[in-house]
């Protein structure tokens, strides 16, 4: 809000304490600011999304969901160049516009690099998409310290740092949207994945913490949590385990990762009284009471 106490200020001098044109010129300064801004965000056309870990599974797909819709998307990868750059390829031929960025994001430089250079090529960020995730799966007694450190800097640390590197563009735009990608592993617990459980379950802290802090600026922060979606990850699983695993879903059937994508995309297009939210996109695996 520091622009417009300075804006006021500087009117109420020009114009002698002139209280109705003051609120006429402060007026045409906040229609001029934020001409069709809520536009761009509403119908996606020309926003800036940048989406973690982009090269494969959802966030290729979610990446593709918001490219078909006429955003300009940042393609993030951390080592997988070729499918990265597939993703951005695809999206330029069907019309739209897209970057390819290299950056680990559980190192905090590469996650300022990330921004930085959205913003050096597009001069703002509108949306943040946090999907950068691995697992490192291990029984407790069996989890070396490596495989918990690994699994909570890229599934978690990643998160603070993307958001703390675009913090400054959407407050001084006054407007952002931050969807953070979860897991129902992160509210319901599970076997061999504690490092995993809890570095989704502290996503969700975050998010309603940073949705609390950022909500005056005008940044809304919202988190999904999937559940078993049909990814590579788990179409590599054995077939018997997957039939064991369909078992406890009560919809039974893994979901679709268009499924999610679909689902960040309302959040970020119409979900403007939203913040400090947790979907469940889980075909009733978990059930929140």
């Amino acid at each position: 809000m520091g622009f417009w106490v300075q804006l006021a200020h500087s009117l109420n001098v020009a114009f002698g304490g002139n209280r109705l044109t003051l609120r006429i010129r402060l007026r045409e300064e906040f229609l001029s600011r934020f001409a069709g801004r809520e536009d761009v965000l509403a119908e996606l056309s020309g926003a800036v999304v940048v989406v973690t870990g982009a090269s494969r599974g959802l966030g290729r797909t979610i990446a593709e969901e918001f490219g078909s819709a006429g955003a300009k998307v940042v393609v993030n990868y951390s080592r997988s160049k070729e499918p990265a750059e597939a993703v951005a390829k695809k999206l330029e031929e069907s019309g739209g516009e897209a970057i390819v960025v290299q950056a680990d994001v559980s190192d905090a430089g590469q996650a300022q690099k990330l921004i930085d250079e959205t913003v050096e090529r597009f001069g703002r960020v509108d949306v943040l998409i946090n999907n950068a995730g691995i697992t490192q799966d291990r029984l407790l007694r069996k989890m070396a310290v490596e495989d918990w450190d690994k699994v909570v800097k890229v599934d978690l640390n990643s998160c603070y740092y993307t958001v703390h590197a675009a913090l400054p563009h959407m407050m001084e735009q006054e407007n952002g949207r931050i969807v953070n990608i979860s897991s129902f592993v992160g509210e319901a617990g599970n076997l061999g994945q504690a490092n995993y459980a809890a570095a989704k379950a502290g996503m969700l802290g975050f998010t309603k913490t940073a949705a609390l802090e950022l909500a005056r600026y005008g940044i809304t922060v919202n988190a999904i949590c999937p559940g078993f979606i049909g990814t590579d990850m788990v179409n590599a699983i054995p077939e018997d385990v997957q039939e064991k695993l369909l078992k406890t879903i009560p919809l039974r059937r893994f979901g679709k990762p268009e499924e999610i994508a679909k689902c960040v995309r309302y959040v970020v297009e119409h979900g403007d009284y939203m913040t400090g939210s947790t979907l469940d996109i889980n075909g009733g695996v978990y059930m929140r009471t």
